[in-house]
């Protein structure tokens, strides 16, 4: 980020804060409003001291000053302003170029049920499709993810796992490259999984994998990390064969943390089929 952008970002952060402040009313932050008060809103000097800050440092914020809140900081005043979760990432993102402890946004459909629909609009597509949550755990596949990888609705529910198939006698079978595919996605896997490290199901997940498979402890001790992006997977089909396809991972706000995983030619020149 520039000198320029962050300037620009700063007095754009000064200005959502003013309208946000501007608009809460001292009787819904438990305030007496009183017979003299001329303002609709909350004073700053309120907002500073329910956020637990000093009153100069949070008019400095308004001013558009060179000062760099904290990820505590600005969700305090998430909290204090009543936010939503779409407008507290959006004052991370001005402050510090990125959201922080971002929880999955509110929608009229369940992530899950999201993916669900996402992934099974694409069945009559010849590449594979399939949905996972942060846990591996896959939640819906198309006809061709079936054909090509495994139908996991024949597997029990606690072993639809995208990982543990990967470390399945069919899933080295299948997956061509398997060492180099496999560690790319478990360092994708440690990344994107980085914000729930304590959560008590992963560390089981990974003790489970760790005492079933020697390569998986290898390779997650490897502390590879890798962002999510794009690559060529070939798999091997038991009847036609090897086949190269670009695996493309797309996760929206709306269904985050699950992700969808969509297949589709190689190369552009690559026929359809």
């Amino acid at each position: 980020m520039t000198a320029e952008d962050d300037s620009v970002n700063r007095r754009e952060l000064a200005g959502f804060l003013r309208s946000r402040r501007e608009r809460i009313t001292p009787a819904e932050v438990g305030l007496p409003a009183g017979p003299r008060r001329r303002i609709a809103g909350l004073r700053r000097e309120e907002v500073a001291v329910l956020a637990g800050l000093s009153p100069t440092w949070y008019t400095y914020l308004e001013q558009g000053r060179d000062i760099h809140p904290s990820p505590e900081v600005l969700d305090s005043l998430a909290r204090v302003l009543g936010l939503t979760e779409d407008e507290r990432r959006y004052i991370h993102k001005l402050a510090t170029g990125r959201t922080a402890g971002s929880q999955p946004l509110q929608g009229d459909v369940s992530a899950e049920e999201l993916v669900n629909r996402l992934v099974r609009s694409s069945d009559d597509m010849p590449y594979p499709v399939y949905g996972l949550d942060h846990y591996c755990d896959v939640l819906a596949w198309n006809r061709a993810a079936a054909e090509w990888y495994t139908d996991f609705g024949l597997l029990p529910p606690d072993r639809r796992n995208m990982l543990r198939w990967l470390f399945s006698p069919d899933g080295r079978c299948r997956i061509g490259d398997w060492e180099n595919d496999v560690a790319d996605v478990l360092a994708r896997w440690r990344a994107l999984s980085a914000p729930w490290s304590g959560d008590g199901k992963l560390a089981t997940l990974v003790d489970d994998l760790r005492r079933q498979d020697e390569d998986f402890g290898r390779m997650w001790d490897g502390h590879g990390v890798r962002e999510l992006r794009s690559r060529v997977r070939t798999l091997h089909h038991p009847e036609l064969g090897p086949r190269a396809f670009r695996a493309v991972t797309v996760q929206g706000v709306e269904f985050a943390p699950c992700l969808v995983v969509f297949h589709m030619p190689a190369q552009p020149q690559d026929p359809t089929f």
